[in-house]
């Protein structure tokens, strides 16, 4: 097992609970709405409301920390709130009311990945540049907290029923909470003449237009696996403890890249593997849309996780830390958030849900693949940017 550098074990432990969250989190909640009664158009909307706030809880949380610089108070009070917040779905009480408890708590949770990010990221930093081992060194245990998640909370609700869900809700954010009174609570320094620096004129850069249109598109995409992939898998016969495994063989391949990520990196440019991921998606989306009714195929398709999610997120992670240093790094992160995961996570969930009710699941995965070869395409420009620049190199 690897250990995470003592400096670096509150980090570690943060990631591995948070991602523990959202490792049964994600994958049950369609089959918990599902479970109430509820159709596939509504399942959509519903879990298009926490990519909802992600439209704008995490730039206000992100512009708050960037202010005060106590990025740990704020992952404090997110995670209470939250808390507080999880028990209401204890209450059966309509999908009005669904919808309103989702809304509170990921208008906390949704700010604490971008949040926990950037904190990561500071601690795992050199002169300003991320050390892509050391993050992927912390980070792995976020993947190891989701693996253990998603297993056990399949097998639990397969002997149990998903009743259960809220109550795993309650404490997995309960384990994230406790988690954040670990983290050294200082605040960061001031960085002199940063603090009224605008974002916009960084936004207006054609390298990061087209990087954020890429993420956009390839999030875009990975809705179809995150919202919509238990529910094909469930239609398709499937029970609940293998499709927690099919989302476990995703995470250890996952972890496997993030073991080693710092090896495979610097072999291409950034934008080379933005590129690269792109066209790996397009595979997995299509692959997934013809062949999921053989487990042998959806389990070897499932380690592409390893290049579609994990090498994308680490080389955005490092994009980001280029393009907004130092107190720009949180409003950065969290306008990242907004555009790749809030726009394209309503969208996702919306027109999946459509798709879905219309043409069957399988149509979810077939628009995946269409969305992913535009990523691409976008992140074929980025590459090209870069290589037009003097002295760019690959």
């Amino acid at each position: 097992m690897t250990k995470a550098p003592g400096r670096l074990a509150p980090f570690a432990a943060l990631s591995a609970s948070y991602f523990a969250h959202i490792g049964f989190f994600n994958p049950y909640l369609p089959l918990w709405l599902k479970d109430l009664g509820l159709s596939l158009l509504v399942i959509g909307l519903l879990t298009s409301v926490p990519a909802a706030t992600r439209l704008f809880a995490p730039y206000a949380w992100g512009t708050l920390s960037d202010r005060t610089g106590e990025r740990v108070k704020l992952l404090r009070w997110g995670a209470g709130v939250a808390l507080i917040a999880s028990l209401g779905l204890w209450l059966n009480a309509g999908t009005a009311w669904l919808a309103v408890v989702l809304l509170l708590m990921f208008s906390c949770t949704s700010a604490m990945a971008p949040l926990s990010e950037v904190a990561i990221a500071q601690a795992v930093s050199k002169n300003g540049v991320l050390d892509v081992r050391r993050y992927g060194r912390v980070r792995l245990w976020g993947s190891l907290g989701f693996m253990v998640t998603v297993f056990v909370a399949g097998a639990w609700f397969d002997h149990f029923g998903v009743r259960h869900f809220p109550m795993w809700t309650s404490l997995t954010l309960l384990a994230v909470l406790t988690s954040t009174w670990f983290l050294p609570d200082h605040k960061e320094a001031g960085h002199a003449g940063e603090k009224s620096l605008p974002v916009w004129p960084i936004l207006r850069q054609p390298p990061v237009r087209w990087m954020f249109a890429a993420a956009f598109f390839h999030v875009l995409a990975h809705i179809s696996i995150n919202v919509f992939f238990s529910l094909y898998l469930d239609s398709l016969g499937y029970d609940k403890t293998t499709i927690g495994l099919m989302w476990v063989v995703s995470v250890l391949a996952e972890i496997g890249w993030f073991f080693t990520q710092g090896r495979w990196l610097p072999r291409i440019s950034l934008p080379g593997w933005l590129v690269l991921v792109g066209g790996v998606a397009v595979f997995r989306m299509g692959v997934t849309a013809a062949f999921a009714s053989s487990v042998v195929v959806l389990a070897v398709v499932q380690t592409l996780h390893a290049i579609t999610f994990a090498a994308h997120h680490s080389v955005n992670m490092a994009l980001l830390s280029q393009h907004f240093p130092g107190r720009l790094r949180g409003r950065g992160q969290a306008l990242f958030t907004v555009v790749a995961y809030g726009s394209a996570g309503v969208l996702g969930g919306f027109l999946g849900g459509l798709l879905s009710s219309t043409w069957g699941l399988a149509s979810v995965f077939w628009a995946a693949m269409v969305c992913g070869l535009i990523g691409m395409l976008c992140a074929v420009r980025v590459w090209r940017l870069q290589r037009s620049r003097p002295g760019a190199a690959g």
